[in-house]
């Protein structure tokens, strides 16, 4: 499955509910379903709305009189027209049931304030940045990865991505392939960015969690280069419950502390999306 629609707003469906007070109303411009249990979207953005890249916002649909909101990580940059967001679909989950049947030209609602903890000014300098992704944890780093601030930090990205099956790693696939030809970016990411992905169900070239991958050294043989150290790396994760206490972990038992924007160290972690 990977299908796509674009904005055509003559058959918006009407609001079924007053749009609360506070909240930004925006219409979906595209849909782009990856798998049954993944599809990425695309709002406008409200002029007044202000965003570090790596971000999230809280979101919901105009479908009750007290909507339910969820956290999602704005997907795109900081400096892009529109907004993007890359989702999961669970059938019967509060918000997701009903937002994987989303068309363009329906309303979005978010509220007014963006946070988060995955921003690169909660990171120290450094020569390389470790992006480590679960699923739809990928998303603050597509943000980051289409930043130009993100180049000026750091020489080199490396971004993680594991996921049960194949069909769900296109995403960051297509993701990683579209940068060198961004028009923004393209020329700060020429043999900067290494997409390293892996799998834990389907058979692929790749299998095993990235904890796994990193503690048996294949990580680093596969790409050639040494172990990780807070001298000259930077982390920064984004996924899984158990993903995020297990590299967490390893992060510390490596010598690397983490970091906040009051007090930027060298690595980072979102938990608004476990819980």
């Amino acid at each position: 499955m990977n299908t796509t629609s674009a904005l055509n707003v003559a058959g918006a469906r009407p609001l079924q509910f007053p749009i609360p007070a506070n909240v930004y109303a925006e219409t979906v411009v595209s849909v782009k379903h990856y798998t049954d249990r993944l599809f990425s979207f695309r709002i406008t953005r409200p002029q007044s709305l202000r965003f570090r890249s790596g971000e999230f916002v809280m979101i919901g649909l105009p479908n009750a009189e007290k909507p339910i909101f969820r956290a999602y990580s704005v997907a795109s940059p900081a400096w892009d027209d529109d907004l993007e967001f890359f989702s999961i679909k669970v059938p019967d989950g509060p918000l997701t049931s009903e937002l994987q049947k989303i068309e363009v030209g329906d309303t979005v609602i978010m509220r007014q304030k963006s946070t988060g903890t995955l921003v690169l000014d909660a990171l120290t300098p450094a020569k390389r940045v470790i992006m480590i992704s679960t699923g739809t944890g990928i998303a603050p780093f597509a943000s980051l990865l289409r930043d130009p601030d993100t180049y000026e930090k750091f020489d080199e990205v490396i971004l993680t991505h594991t996921c049960r099956d194949n069909a769900e790693l296109t995403y960051g696939q297509e993701l990683v392939a579209g940068l060198e030809s961004d028009p923004l970016i393209g020329e700060l990411t020429g043999g900067r960015v290494t997409l390293y992905n892996s799998t834990t169900r389907e058979e692929s070239a790749r299998m095993g969690r990235i904890t796994a991958l990193i503690g048996s050294g294949k990580f680093y043989s596969d790409l050639g280069i040494d172990k990780l150290n807070p001298e000259t790396d930077r982390i920064m994760i984004c996924g899984s419950m158990h993903m995020l206490k297990d590299v967490k972990e390893l992060a510390e038992s490596l010598g690397f502390q983490e970091g906040s924007l009051s007090h930027p160290a060298s690595f980072v972690v979102e938990r608004a999306f476990v819980g």
